[in-house]
């Protein structure tokens, strides 16, 4: 009788593991398939949660500014509270793990010396047992991914080490995939000198926020910027000095805007806003600051010379002015050129001229 109850135990194990292979082969093509990164977490809290049994799980990304550990994923009934918060690398045991790149299991953390128990306190939880293990891609740390369970959920065992290392191991995959695509993408849709977007793809957005202004029925407004008498800068103080000053100037106006906006460099010393949600008004008040900050704006050379510009500004507004995109950028780019062709340094929106001295 025993040894019946041995052998059916033994099959439901294997029968056990069976699904876990599958469901983790799954799980493994599923986050190596996708390329974004909100849709990667997606996918690994979806995913995740078919194999994790546990009270919390957690994956916490290095910051590469900061080197933290950052609570980016988090499925937890503390979760609100949890998302987000900063953990320095050597601190508790998913600091110490990042710190050492090797994995732990806690069966009992109150005997661990490596638990601290910060995070505890800072959520109302009571982790008693543990099981964290490091998320690397080839020499690279991402990051560190943890269960915990509490003084009434099971302990966890060498098993769930061993299965919780072959999921971290697939997301390090598809986390790096999904970094080094967006890197090779920012490439390719950004201006290498200013940091701002191409002009190729400000195309794209333009035409992705004018279908979203038209749908919602809100306000869209465009801003082309050309910077005055700049070939002036090129003659007297040479290519470098003027890459310099775009440069620069670039990163004033990317500062500057909104992060629901977009800049970018038009071509030579062009330069063009898209501002969703802003009427002619809102625009014209942010363009009054970013002509200000141009104005102030001076470039100290090596050897001590001081170079500065100033900039005028063309502004066409949907659906006050136009109701399409070629009109929109035609109006925007003309009202641009009447400044440059008059008074220089002003701003200019249909059926309104802004003075210098305003």
């Amino acid at each position: 009788m025993a040894k019946l109850k041995s052998d059916q135990e033994l099959l439901e194990m294997l029968h056990r593991r069976n699904n876990e292979l599958q469901t983790l082969v799954q799980i493994g093509k599923a986050l190596t398939s996708t390329l974004d990164t909100d849709e990667l977490f997606n996918l690994i809290i979806e995913k995740g949660n078919l194999l994790l049994k546990s009270r919390s799980w957690s994956l916490l990304l290095v910051d590469e500014v900061t080197h933290e550990l950052v609570f980016d994923v988090v499925v937890s009934d503390v979760a609100d509270d949890l998302k987000g918060t900063r953990l320095p690398i050597g601190q508790g045991i998913a600091g110490w793990v990042a710190q050492n790149r090797e994995p732990v299991l806690a069966p009992d953390v109150l005997v661990d010396p490596r638990f601290s128990g910060a995070t505890d306190r800072q959520v109302g939880f009571e982790t008693k047992s543990l099981v964290c293990v490091p998320v690397q891609f080839q020499d690279q740390l991402l990051g560190v991914m943890q269960l915990v369970n509490g003084p009434d959920d099971v302990t966890f065992n060498a098993e769930d080490l061993a299965l919780l290392s072959a999921i971290a191991d697939y997301i390090a995959i598809g986390i790096s995939n999904a970094r080094n695509f967006s890197r090779v993408r920012e490439l390719v849709i950004t201006d290498d000198l200013t940091g701002l977007y191409n002009a190729r793809y400000f195309d794209e957005l333009l035409d992705i926020e004018l279908s979203r202004a038209q749908r919602f029925s809100v306000s869209l407004s465009l801003v082309f910027i050309d910077l005055d008498f700049f070939k002036l800068v090129n003659d007297k103080h040479g290519h470098l000095i003027g890459s310099r000053m775009l440069a620069e100037i670039g990163q004033l106006f990317k500062n500057r805007i909104r992060n629901v906006d977009y800049g970018a460099r038009y071509g030579g010393d062009e330069f063009v806003l898209i501002l969703p949600q802003t009427d002619k008004k809102g625009a014209y008040e942010l363009v009054c600051s970013l002509r200000d900050m141009v104005r102030a704006f001076v470039l100290t050379t090596e050897d001590g010379a001081e170079v500065s510009v100033t900039a005028s500004f063309g502004i066409a507004s949907y659906p006050e002015d136009v109701d399409n995109k070629i009109d929109l950028i035609r109006l925007a780019d003309n009202l641009m050129y009447q400044v440059k062709e008059t008074t220089r340094d002003g701003i200019m929106m249909r059926k309104s001229a802004v003075p210098n001295d305003q």
